[in-house]
């Protein structure tokens, strides 16, 4: 297939990374040199057009390898997989993690988001300006530039820095509780420190979830094995796939994501669905602010996903699964790669799962910065090679998902709880937490406590009770607010803190669980400041594809500054309605939770900006 754009010729790297994906070519028609066969017939078609989905795999390859998708190099991309440039480039310029201008193959991204501005990275960021330059800036030092960066997912050692080197020897790093003179070396060429992944955060004996993390070697299938792994997997091959949904069912398992859907009505509908093949993916995208709870449960016990997906694989009539791991967690991946590889060369996955006859196997691919991707039809698209965007529902993914096939989806957490049923069965997980919010509860506190980190409560134990876990508020300073669930959340009050952390409590005073953050800000935090961070952050990180969203976050924007800045920090007389009718507009008519939930943060911190 003949395609071309108006860049010049690929590099020697840019056709090996290329390659490196896909293989050599070996005609005219895969983006080879002709052969006297390809006057004869042609390859192409539908089985050309079906490596769409390897288009971001293709891309990671090139910006790893180049530093950045040069015109050429996306011009081969295109040959090899007979996409049209056009359409490819649409996919480059979505998703924040490409760069289509030559940049430095040194990126050190400095998070700002809110947690990291509470343990200092405006100051930070100031620093780097002043001896560097702008964000995004090489100035005197031509190897290297930082970038200012939304949540990295490191808001337990804040403030948080990721470190990327192009070159064939592609890595990275990350900095936590980084400070200037830590970021500076980085920058003049020194190697990060050594990445210390989290660790538990309470006593083994109080968790279930997490009971594995820093004890099980993570990278050893034995180590899992000897820890009590697979015997749910084991239990679930006995019993059969209906015996496996009506436990879950009978368990009342909510989905951990946001949505609090039921887990065991998803997969039976998944199951009952006649048309074929099913998928089944892992929404590991967790990008929402404040959250990093399965970044922690990837990195410190990754068989345990790998065997909680499986389970749901066989359970609801899946061959292949795709796990979706965020961007910015490049050793989460790896090890979830490691994981993935080690089970299918004991025969955990492929094409006989534990000498049973049936296939699964799962595929770990591979985020690019983009937060729309953790809503899980724009996740499908990413996959399938397109731009992030969500689709319109219905159809639901259990009838129409990944490939236009009924689909599975479910986050991490919600993956591992399924362990827990089948191991202690479901009237035991029942019997933890509320009547209608049953189970444990990950969650990730971070901004102003003395012991940040994630923790493991029952459904129903008191925000107040939580923070308390981790250690309370530094001496002396007293509680401004807390923002619970990410930027997508709500702020909360002193005087709301015996609410029961159950999606019914939060329900009560009008705020939501979410994903699971708790982002504790005291006294001295700029509240200011925070929100306008938040309507940056969705501005930014707006698709574009509905106005709704794509204008309400920019005006959302516009008024706030104009509020904040204004004397009496009010703004225009009406700005407060304006905000509001904004807000009613963007959750009515938006496509997606974006949209829908861009407002909930600022909305319910005007009573806090009012009376102060």
């Amino acid at each position: 297939m003949q395609i071309r754009t108006t860049g010049g010729p690929p590099t020697a790297e840019e056709i090996e990374a290329v390659d490196a994906v896909l293989g050599e070519p070996v005609s005219l028609w895969d983006g080879g040199e002709r052969t006297p066969l390809d006057d004869h017939f042609a390859r192409g078609g539908r089985d050309m057009r079906s490596q769409r989905h390897l288009l971001l795999p293709v891309l990671h390859s090139l910006q790893d390898r180049v530093g950045w998708v040069s015109r050429g190099g996306l011009e081969y991309a295109c040959r090899r997989l007979s996409v049209p440039p056009a359409d490819a480039y649409g996919v480059v310029t979505f998703y924040d993690r490409f760069a289509t201008e030559k940049r430095p193959p040194l990126a050190v991204h400095v998070c700002d988001d809110v947690a990291c501005k509470c343990a200092g990275a405006d100051e930070l960021c100031a620093a780097l300006e002043s001896s560097f330059g702008p964000s995004g800036a090489a100035g005197a030092h031509s190897g290297a530039a930082w970038y200012r960066s939304p949540c990295l997912g490191l808001c337990d050692r804040a403030p948080g820095v990721m470190v990327e080197r192009a070159g064939l020897r592609h890595s990275h790093g990350r900095i936590t509780g980084a400070t200037a003179a830590a970021a500076r070396e980085v920058l003049g060429g020194a190697e990060p420190p050594a990445y210390q992944v989290t660790g538990l955060s309470q006593p083994r004996p109080e968790v279930s979830l997490l009971r594995r993390v820093g004890d099980a070697d993570p990278s050893s299938f034995d180590s899992y094995r000897a820890a009590g792994g697979y015997r749910a997997l084991r239990r679930a091959i006995e019993v059969g796939p209906e015996a496996v949904i009506r436990e879950i069912t009978d368990a009342r398992l909510l989905g951990r994501g946001g949505a609090a859907f039921p887990t065991g009505r998803k997969w039976d509908a998944v199951a009952r669905t006649p048309a074929r093949p099913h998928y089944m993916v892992c929404n590991a995208d967790e990008s929402e602010t404040g959250t990093f709870k399965d970044r922690v449960l990837m990195e410190g016990d990754p068989f345990a996903v790998v065997e909680a997906m499986t389970i749901a694989g066989l359970a609801t009539g899946c061959e292949h699964g795709y796990m979706y791991v965020r961007g910015e967690y490049p050793l989460a991946r790896h090890r979830m790669e490691s994981a993935v590889q080690q089970a299918r060369e004991r025969d955990f996955l492929g094409d006989d799962v534990a000498s049973t006859g049936a296939r699964f196997d799962i595929e770990v691919r591979r985020g690019a910065s983009a937060y729309i991707c953790g809503e899980e039809t724009a996740l499908f698209n990413s996959i399938e090679g397109k731009r992030g965007e969500p689709r319109n529902k219905p159809p639901f993914p259990v009838q129409a998902g990944l490939f236009s096939r009924p689909t599975l989806v479910n986050n991490v957490e919600t993956l591992v709880n399924v362990l827990e049923i089948l191991n202690n069965g479901a009237a035991s997980f029942a019997a933890t937490g509320t009547a209608e919010s049953t189970g444990t509860r990950l969650f990730c506190l971070s901004g102003h406590v003395r012991a940040p980190g994630v923790y493991e409560v029952p459904m129903g134990t008191t925000l107040r009770a939580l923070i308390d876990k981790a250690g309370g508020l530094p001496e002396g300073r007293r509680l401004q607010a807390v923002l619970l669930g990410g930027a997508a959340g709500s702020f909360v009050t002193e005087k709301q803190l015996d609410v029961p952390l159950s999606f019914e409590g939060t329900r009560a005073i009008g705020a939501t669980l979410g994903s699971g953050a708790v982002m504790v800000l005291d006294d001295t935090a700029d509240l200011s400041s925070i929100l306008l961070r938040i309507a940056a952050f969705f501005r930014h990180e707006s698709c574009g594809q509905c106005v709704p969203c794509r204008v309400g976050t920019k005006r959302q924007e516009e008024i706030l500054q104009r509020m904040l800045s204004s004397r009496n920090g009010n703004g225009h007389e009406g700005d407060i309605k304006l905000l509001a009718d904004i807000a009613q507009a963007m959750r009515d008519a938006s496509i997606c939770g974006l949209g829908q939930t861009a407002a909930s943060a600022i909305q319910s911190a005007i009573p806090l900006m009012v009376a102060r």
